[in-house]
């Protein structure tokens, strides 16, 4: 723990004054594997990191991405909703994903349970297939559901890259997940 309140009163006052849900200007100073440090337009110094805002990976995009750097950069001015003082590093846990509307939750708001969708097969797991339907938006094709005929594998059926017809069997907005058929995509015996 970097100390309470006495060994640090300027920058423990700038923190109990945040409230959840406020926005914070700053600029990104530095990248590290576990989340990236924001300089706060408004706080003070702090006694260790290089800035008082701290955003994890989980909450810079909804979108996946490989390296915090596809996100942002060093330098980069951003605005970011405030989650809550972490009393132990003495920062402000920020999320740069809530500023911006939930990809998933748009795509949702457009489709329904039976609609056909053409799709292209991004992964291949054990148990099914991953099938991007939209940008940023993959759903998963369960095994049982790849054909009218049982198979052992998916790569008895489809490849990476393939393009497929897809058919929407089930939205759960709550966990951001889709569920697709490709069977009731096509014919019978197909």
């Amino acid at each position: 723990m970097l100390g309470g309140p006495s060994e640090n009163p300027e920058l423990w006052a700038f923190l109990e004054s945040l409230h959840r849900g406020e926005l914070l200007s700053g600029t990104v100073t530095a990248i590290e594997r576990f989340g990236v440090f924001v300089a706060l337009d408004d706080a003070p110094d702090h006694p260790v990191f290089p800035g008082v805002g701290f955003i994890s990976f989980a909450e810079l995009s909804w979108r996946r991405f490989e390296a915090a750097s596809d996100v942002v950069q060093i330098g980069q001015r951003l605005s970011c909703e405030f989650l809550q003082f972490d009393t132990w590093n003495l920062e402000a846990r920020l999320s740069l994903k809530a500023t911006q509307p939930d990809p998933f939750q748009v795509f949702a708001d457009t489709i329904a349970v039976g609609q056909k969708l053409p799709g292209q097969v991004t992964k291949l797991i054990p148990f099914g297939v991953f099938v991007q339907v939209a940008d940023g938006i993959e759903g998963l094709v369960h095994l049982r559901e790849l054909t009218w005929t049982p198979v052992e594998t998916p790569s008895d059926v489809v490849q990476v890259g393939d393009k497929i017809t897809v058919v929407v069997t089930e939205i759960d907005r709550e966990r951001r997940r889709i569920a697709l058929s490709r069977r009731q995509g096509s014919s019978a015996g197909v």
